[in-house]
């Protein structure tokens, strides 16, 4: 499938904090830096068709663009992980406190992991990421990171491949960086995943 260049429609900031303040797990804006994942409708296979917005309280800060789902590897090969699927996040639901900065793999900066997220296993390699099945919870080593160990800051990637397999991925490295820098010294990073609406 050719990448047809799909992206999240563009939101006013008032859009979106309408939308994740009527989700049932809104418990308030949090007053440091969270992070909205957009899931796009068109979910083209493999490639960073998602956004991620930096707010601060209620003032939003910069978008980047990324995925929120598995690429090849975790999608068509997720017998290498877990023999019931690929891992998917559940959408449209606020996961409080669920990031504190770290190291992916021991080997770049980036948020890791510390509380339970809710997910789904995508079994059936359709080349597209569902809800599907039964619904989990627990720390899977969902982190927010990017694309490259070497920190190229001028590097941009396409396709995803092996790059998330779970995890929530920003696919320029340098607008990467400059997101996590801000956030790097804050305890806690609240995470709000959300699908195009």
């Amino acid at each position: 499938m050719g990448y047809k260049h799909t992206k999240v429609k563009n939101y006013s900031d008032k859009e979106l904090l309408a939308r994740v303040e009527a989700l049932p797990s809104f418990k308030g804006f949090p007053p440091q830096y969270w992070i909205l994942g957009v899931q796009s409708k068109e979910d083209t296979y493999n490639y960073f068709d998602d956004k991620f917005y930096l707010f601060r309280g209620t003032k939003f800060i910069s978008v980047v663009s990324g995925t929120t789902n598995a690429g090849t590897t975790g999608l068509m090969n997720y017998t290498r992980y877990n023999k019931l699927g690929a891992l998917v996040v559940k959408t449209n639901e606020w996961y409080h406190g669920l990031w504190q900065f770290g190291y992916h793999k021991g080997k770049m900066p980036a948020l890791k992991q510390i509380r339970p997220i809710k997910y789904y296993r995508d079994w059936n390699k359709n080349e597209k990421t569902e809800e599907i099945g039964e619904m989990y919870e627990g720390i899977k080593g969902i982190n927010f990171h990017t694309v490259l160990y070497e920190k190229n800051l001028s590097f941009i990637r396409k396709l995803i491949g092996g790059w998330s397999t779970g995890c929530q991925v920003v696919n320029h490295v340098g607008k990467y960086y400059r997101m996590l820098n801000k956030m790097r010294k804050q305890k806690y990073v609240t995470y709000c995943l959300i699908k195009e609406f």
